[in-house]
């Protein structure tokens, strides 16, 4: 199992590289990647995550199979939002209403370098939404106001030394 990156490690702020080529290589750490989401319990997961600025996540929504986006983009968005909770393997213990669009076009590869696009809504589409921003070195509550965010960060911290 990869070993995860947690908040407030510095590593999840920063951007991460496209992948360059889609080889054995990392369609192995594709795989490595969802074994370590479903032993974690996760819904999606981030390369940068698991200690690799590379351009990629995996989802597993209930409902739907387990999937690969290297490279990514969202192309669009719904108009409609709505607010969900969500909560992130790097950040455990932790979860607060997000608000998100309701669906978006993602465009990106698979670990076996074919192209593809999908409409995604509902939790499919929040996930990719989520892991998407984590490319961008932002975690959900950077989605929060600022009061909101100080509260979860204060009870994650004490949580933190508590359990060190």
């Amino acid at each position: 199992m990869l070993k995860l990156v947690y908040h407030p490690d510095e590593l999840l702020r920063e951007q991460s590289a496209p992948v360059d080529t889609i080889n054995g290589d990392i369609a192995a750490f594709a795989r490595d990647m969802v074994d370590s989401m479903h032993a974690e319990r996760g819904i999606g997961l981030a390369a940068v995550q698991v200690g690799h600025l590379l351009r990629m996540f995996v989802t597993d929504v209930t409902g739907d199979e387990a999937r690969v986006f290297i490279n990514p983009e969202i192309t669009a968005f719904s108009d409609r939002q709505n607010s969900i909770e969500e909560g992130c393997l790097s950040i455990p213990g932790m979860y607060s209403d997000v608000k998100r669009s309701e669906a978006c076009e993602v465009s990106a590869w698979d670990e076996h370098g074919r192209h593809f696009s999908l409409e995604a809504d509902g939790m499919l589409a929040r996930v990719i939404m989520h892991e998407l921003d984590h490319l961008n070195g932002v975690l959900f509550f950077d989605h929060l106001r600022a009061g909101r965010r100080r509260r979860l960060l204060d009870r994650y911290e004490k949580s933190r030394q508590k359990d060190a």
